[in-house]
């Protein structure tokens, strides 16, 4: 397995980047039940890298039926100490045009039929989610966009429903009025789970179209929507290319505190713990449990 490797989690397409050598497919298990396909190891630019197809290939996997327990745990398993998270949004800000990249720094959580702690009955813990998203990574990702020449837009709310449907007109000006920037499906619990699992973690939210608020929504054809899609797919490929090697495999412990999340965080007693539970945390909780 890959010592401290980048992990990654985006579209089924991401990993098609140049200069990716050493790949291989493999299924990484997990005590949560199955991952949403294999994993791509890889090295990039010297950095050990790991690519979580988050839909699984052909995208066969909707928002609320991702296993994201599953895939967290497992790249963590797999060595991955960092998290990449790159997902289509729309915007719900007229300044965040399409073709942007949003460097999202806060959530607002509406998804509700998902599972969203690795933590429950027997094992009980609380992390922080007050700054969910690593700013090291943001550093990093900022500076590698600006490189690449690709229009980035540092900080934001992210706004998570459940789907598979689209906002209606309401939920969106409602949206708009709780002062969300951009909507999607996919990060919720997502960054939950990487706080959880004591992962740097950091979204790039890539706007593909006006969430349905916009006036001129309704005239935006598919063919547009399209084109878009397939800008941001390059560019993220481009970004991640750049971004990878900038990412120190050695360092032990964020300076922003994600590799020490739980060290204060978990609840019950050392004589209450349910011991089948606490083998299913052998690798999301293991150095604080081991201490």
């Amino acid at each position: 397995m890959a010592e401290r490797a980048l992990g990654v989690i985006g579209g089924s397409g991401l990993y098609d980047i140049a200069g990716l050598t050493e790949t291989r497919w493999q299924r990484v298990e997990s005590p949560f039940g199955e991952t949403s396909d294999e994993f791509l190891f890889g090295e990039l630019a010297g950095r050990s890298v790991v690519f979580c197809p988050r839909h699984g290939r052909g995208h066969r996997i909707p928002p609320s039926d991702i296993n994201f327990r599953a895939n967290i745990d497992a790249l963590k398993r797999a060595g991955c100490s960092e998290i990449i998270s790159v997902s289509a949004v729309g915007s719900l800000r007229e300044d965040l045009t399409p073709g942007t990249f949003v460097l999202v720094d806060q959530f607002i959580d509406r998804t509700f039929a998902r599972e969203k702690s690795f933590f429950g009955k027997g094992m009980v813990a609380h992390v922080s989610m007050a700054h969910p998203v690593c700013a090291r990574l943001g550093n990093a990702l900022e500076a590698a966009a600006m490189a690449e020449g690709i229009p980035v837009a540092r900080g934001g709310t992210y706004i998570a429903m459940e789907g598979p449907q689209f906002s209606s007109l309401a939920e969106s000006r409602l949206y708009r009025s709780w002062g969300a920037d951009v909507i999607g499906m996919t990060n919720m619990p997502e960054a939950k789970l990487a706080r959880e699992a004591e992962l740097c973690y950091a979204s790039v939210a890539m706007v593909t179209d006006y969430d349905c608020w916009h006036p001129d929504h309704d005239s935006v054809t598919v063919d547009a929507i399209l084109s878009v899609l397939f800008a941001n797919a390059d560019k993220a490929r481009a970004l991640v290319a750049r971004v990878a090697p900038a990412i120190s495999p050695g360092i032990r412990s964020c300076p922003e505190g994600c590799h020490a999340a739980l060290e204060h965080a978990l609840i019950t007693a050392p004589e209450a713990r349910d011991p089948e539970v606490l083998k299913t945390l052998d690798v999301i909780a293991g150095r604080v449990l081991k201490s």
